[in-house]
């Protein structure tokens, strides 16, 4: 158990009670529920997806901040815009794995408006906005969405104009993953190499720096929408 090989069975629980002195008939009532639980599957756990760890880690986050420097975060995209970035993959995914992946994101995006106690924030360079994905009437549709949840009261979306010039998430995509009580920050970073994890204090403590840094450089939630929408409205075609 200690090692996470098997997970801990009712007589367990019961016998760590006993052990410990555990003898508040709720208390341990509820590190059963706590056992019985932990067997369950996440829903993304049905999905063949390279970063499983990171949605069931989103699924449980109290608050998340998330930076792109190039295109808009799954939590905020629309179907079509997802399609249009898996078909220039490398390698390019399946058709049915793009479906599915459409799916996963639209499932994801229900913790958008069924926990208004997560505070989330997307802050984006400006780049994301002009960069073309899938066309004119897909980026249309998009940034429509964009400032559309950027609406909600548990969501701040900020954009980072052209004119502040070099800031330093200009090379990086992450997201910071706080959590209620004692659990760690967590960050997680995106590359062609795969999906990583940072924890060591230190180096969340850089990141945490670098939100800052962003927050200050970035345009107010309002300005942003208006920048938003003035780049939208300029996608014509098709």
């Amino acid at each position: 158990m200690e090692t996470g090989q098997r997970g801990a069975t009712r007589r367990d629980i019961r016998d760590l009670c006993d052990l410990y002195g555990v003898n508040d008939a709720a208390e341990r009532e509820h590190l059963m529920t706590l056992a019985r639980e932990g067997k369950q599957q996440g829903w993304w756990q049905s999905f063949s997806l390279p970063y499983n760890n990171y949605v069931g880690l989103e699924q449980e986050a109290a608050s998340l901040c998330i930076f792109h420097s190039s295109v808009v975060p799954g939590l905020v995209q629309t179907p079509d815009y997802t399609r249009a970035l898996h078909e220039k993959g490398v390698p390019r995914l399946e058709n049915s794995a793009i479906e599915e992946r459409i799916e996963e994101r639209n499932t994801r995006q229900k913790i958008l408006a069924d926990d208004s106690s997560r505070q989330l924030e997307i802050i984006i360079d400006e780049a994301v906005l002009h960069r073309p994905v899938g066309g004119s009437v897909v980026m249309r549709k998009q940034l429509s969405r964009l400032i559309e949840e950027g609406q909600r009261s548990n969501l701040t979306v900020l954009v980072v104009p052209y004119d502040v010039g070099a800031h330093p998430g200009l090379e990086s995509n992450f997201t910071i993953l706080e959590f209620a009580g004692q659990s760690p920050t967590v960050i997680y970073v995106e590359g062609l190499v795969g999906p990583i994890y940072v924890e060591r204090q230190q180096d969340v403590d850089r990141y945490l720096l670098v939100r800052e840094m962003l927050r200050g450089m970035a345009l107010s939630p309002e300005d942003s929408a208006e920048l938003a929408a003035k780049v939208r409205d300029a996608y014509t075609g098709e």
